[in-house]
C-alpha cells in the first residue's frame, strides 16, 4: 500500500479502515493509455485468467470452467453477445487500490444484483472451489459502447459484501435472496473511459466481458500484476 499515491497520504486522517481501503489516488498516479483503440485495465490487481469465452464457458483454473449465463444471473439477453467473446478476470488483494474504473467509455443500460456466497477469491481458493465466481454475490453491469457491449462483474468475497457504484451507493449490503435487475435505459448514465465505476470495501475480483473483436496483449498471463489504466489489448474495429 503506497500512501504517496493517495490524495490524502496520512493514513491516520481517514475516518475508518474502509475509507482507507477505498482511498482516492492522485490523477497522475495512474495515467491512462492514450490509444483510444486500447482496452484499459479497470483496476490494480493480478490477472486471475484472461482469454476467450468458448461457447458460453469461462475458464477459471486448470480443469475448471463455469457458465457465462450463470455468472450473469440467468439473463439470457445480456449474456448473448458474449457467448464466444473475451474475458479478463482481475483479482484485487487487500493491499490494492479498491476502486474499479471503466475499460472503455460506455452508457449504463442494466445492472443485475445476484445474491450468493461470500467465498474468498484469493488465488488458492479459486483453484479449488468450482464455479466460485458464479456462486458468490455479485453485481453485473451492462454497458453499451462505440465498439459494442461491455459487462463488468463486481464479485463479492469474504469481508467484501459491500459494493458501491457511482450511480447507486451501497448496492450490497443489505443482501437479498432474489436476483434483482434494474434498467437504466432512460437515465443517460454515461461513464468516461478510465472513469470510476464502483468500489469494494476490502478486495475482491472484477470480471470484464467483451465482444469477439478484441485482441488481448499476447504478453499477459495468469498471475501477472496489472495496474489501472494500462492497455490489456485492442479493439479490431475501432474508428
Amino acid at each position: 500500500m503506497n500512501m504517496q499515491e493517495a490524495i490524502e497520504e496520512d493514513p491516520y486522517q481517514y475516518e475508518s479502515l474502509n475509507a482507507l481501503f477505498t482511498r482516492a489516488l492522485k490523477p497522475e498516479a495512474r495515467p491512462m493509455d492514450q490509444d483510444n483503440a486500447s482496452i484499459l485495465c479497470p483496476a490494480d490487481g493480478r490477472i486471475s485468467q484472461i482469454g476467450d469465452i468458448k461457447e458460453g464457458r469461462i475458464f477459471q483454473a486448470k480443469g475448471v470452467d463455469y457458465s457465462l449465463l450463470e455468472l450473469c444471473g440467468g439473463q439470457v439477453d445480456l449474456a448473448a453477445p458474449f457467448l464466444n467473446g473475451k474475458f479478463a478476470t482481475i483479482y484485487l488483494s487487500p493491499v490494492d487500490y479498491h476502486r474499479v474504473h471503466m475499460p472503455v467509455a460506455g452508457q449504463l443500460k442494466y445492472s443485475v444484483y445476484v445474491p450468493g456466497r461470500l467465498f474468498s477469491v484469493a488465488p488458492h481458493t479459486v483453484r479449488v472451489i468450482p464455479r466460485i465466481f458464479a456462486r458468490n454475490e455479485r453485481l453485473v453491469c451492462y454497458f453499451d459502447s462505440e465498439t459494442g457491449p461491455v459487462i463488468q462483474v463486481m464479485v463479492g468475497a469474504v469481508n467484501v459484501s459491500a459494493i458501491d457504484t457511482v450511480w447507486q451507493e451501497k448496492v450490497t449490503p443489505p443482501s437479498g435472496y432474489n436476483i434483482r435487475r434494474t434498467s437504466y435505459v432512460n437515465e443517460q448514465i454515461r461513464l468516461s473511459r478510465g472513469g470510476e465505476m464502483a468500489r469494494f470495501n476490502l478486495g475482491s475480483t472484477v470480471i470484464m466481458l467483451l465482444p469477439e473483436n478484441i485482441t488481448w496483449d499476447e504478453n499477459l498471463q495468469a498471475g501477472q500484476k496489472v495496474l489501472l489504466g494500462q492497455s490489456l489489448g485492442t479493439f479490431s474495429n475501432h474508428n
